[in-house]
């Protein structure tokens, strides 16, 4: 099973899948960091289907059309902000993962890339968010055959080190 996930450095709005992740805020109305480059890249249809969904509720998420971008749809879903870890951020950061998959799962994805949910301006600590990430894909994908692939999309050589880390972990553990 984990040799169905991959863990990459590079461009998510670049990549060319069924869906791609957007660590979106809760508005889903764009933003900064990876929610800014996705919507930058997908074209103003994007905003304007995203004005349509009232926003997304931390650890859900809803899914648009891709527009300008390779990927055929865009999943959004907005990550916990890390306070310490004392409300709910892991179970949360979880659920973000989970949600994107099940609605991959209900579109007829085959291929889904995600980002590095909630560890950029929501500091969430890097090493746990990693852990966390590979585990629920990984344990989704063990159940759900219909998606092929599963990537992260790291934005930098410091997060795919700690992604690959903790896919490594996990491997061991199976």
């Amino acid at each position: 099973m984990s040799e169905r996930i991959e863990i990459i450095a590079g461009d998510i709005t670049r990549q060319n899948v069924d869906a791609i992740v957007n660590a979106a805020n809760c508005s889903l109305l764009g933003g900064g960091g990876v929610d800014g480059a996705i919507h930058r890249a997908a074209g103003p249809e994007l905003l304007a289907e995203c004005r349509s969904l009232n926003g997304c509720e931390t650890g859900k998420a809803k899914i648009t059309r891709g527009y300008r971008l390779p990927a055929k749809f865009v999943i959004h879903t907005p990550g916990p902000v890390w306070h310490g870890g004392s409300r709910g951020e892991e179970a949360l950061l979880a659920s973000c993962y989970r949600s994107c998959l099940e609605l991959a799962s209900a579109n007829g994805c085959r291929t889904i890339d995600f980002p590095s949910i909630s560890t950029g301006v929501y500091h969430f600590p890097l090493e746990k968010a990693s852990r966390i990430a590979v585990g629920v894909i990984a344990g989704y994908l063990a159940e759900h055959p219909e998606i092929e692939r599963a990537r992260m999309v790291c934005f930098d050589g410091r997060t795919e080190e700690h992604y690959k880390k903790a896919l490594a972990e996990l491997e061991v553990r199976l």
